[in-house]
C-alpha cells in the first residue's frame, strides 16, 4: 500500500483559495466592462444611424457628381495688406502739424499773447486767463527736440481730450537756456495748437502758472 501524499498546510490552502477567487473576481469586473463599452458603442452607433437617416430624409435624394478629371485651379492667393497699419499712417499724416503755418490764418489775435478760434468770444480769452477753469492736466516740453515736442503735444491733446478734459497747461519754457536766450518751442508750439481742432483757444499763462514760459489751453466744449 502507497503512503499518501502529504497535505498543504491549512493557512497556505487558504491563501491559495483566496488569490482565485481575486482572480475570479477581477475577470467578471472586467467581462462587466467590456460588456458596458460593447453597449455604449452600440448605442453611439444607433445614434449615428438616426442622425444620418434624419439627414437623408431632410435633404432627400441625392445625385453624385460625375468624376471630373481636370486639375483643381490653383489660384495664387494676394498678398496680405496691413490696413490697419494704413489707416493708422493716414491719420497720422491728418494730424501732422505743420512749424509753417500762418497762424493768424486759423486764429484770432488780440495782443500776440492770446488766440481764440473764429466763433469764440473775446469773454472766453479773458476768464482762460483769470483761470475760470481748473487745469486738469498739464505738459512739460523743457529739454524735447523740435520733432519730439509736437509730437508729444498733439498726444498730449488727443488723449486729453478722450479723457473729457478742457483745461490744460502746457509749458514751453522761457528759452534762458536757448542760443540767443530766444524761446525756441514758444511760437511753434502756438502753431502747433492752432492746426488742432480740438483746441478752440489759448492764453499765454499768469505768473503764477508759469507766465512767458507757459499755455493756458482750452479744449473745445468748455465754452459754458
Amino acid at each position: 500500500m502507497k503512503p499518501k501524499p502529504p497535505r498543504a498546510p491549512q493557512p497556505l490552502r487558504q491563501a491559495g483559495l483566496a488569490a482565485l477567487a481575486d482572480v475570479r473576481q477581477a475577470l467578471r469586473e472586467r467581462e462587466r466592462l467590456a460588456a458596458e463599452r460593447a453597449e455604449q458603442e452600440k448605442a453611439a452607433r444607433a445614434a449615428a444611424e438616426r442622425a444620418r437617416r434624419l439627414f437623408a430624409e431632410t435633404v432627400g435624394p441625392v445625385t453624385p457628381l460625375p468624376p471630373s478629371d481636370l486639375a483643381a485651379p490653383s489660384v495664387a492667393r494676394p498678398a496680405p495688406v496691413p490696413r490697419q497699419r494704413e489707416l493708422d499712417e493716414q491719420a497720422a499724416l491728418k494730424e501732422a502739424l505743420s512749424d509753417e503755418v500762418d497762424i493768424e490764418s486759423l486764429l484770432l489775435t488780440d495782443d500776440g499773447l492770446s488766440f481764440r478760434r473764429n466763433g469764440v468770444g473775446p469773454d472766453v480769452v479773458t476768464r482762460l486767463r483769470r483761470g475760470h477753469w481748473a487745469i486738469q492736466a498739464e505738459l512739460d516740453l523743457h529739454g524735447l527736440r523740435r520733432d519730439e515736442a509736437r509730437d508729444t503735444l498733439a498726444a498730449f491733446v488727443r488723449s486729453a481730450s478722450q479723457r473729457g478734459h478742457r483745461c490744460l497747461r502746457v509749458v514751453h519754457g522761457k528759452g534762458h537756456g536757448s542760443p540767443g536766450r530766444e524761446p525756441v518751442l514758444k511760437g511753434k508750439v502756438q502753431r502747433w495748437l492752432g492746426q488742432r481742432n480740438e483746441v478752440i483757444a489759448f492764453a499765454q499763462a499768469s505768473g503764477p502758472q508759469g507766465g512767458a514760459g507757459a499755455l493756458i489751453v482750452l479744449l473745445a466744449g468748455s465754452v459754458a
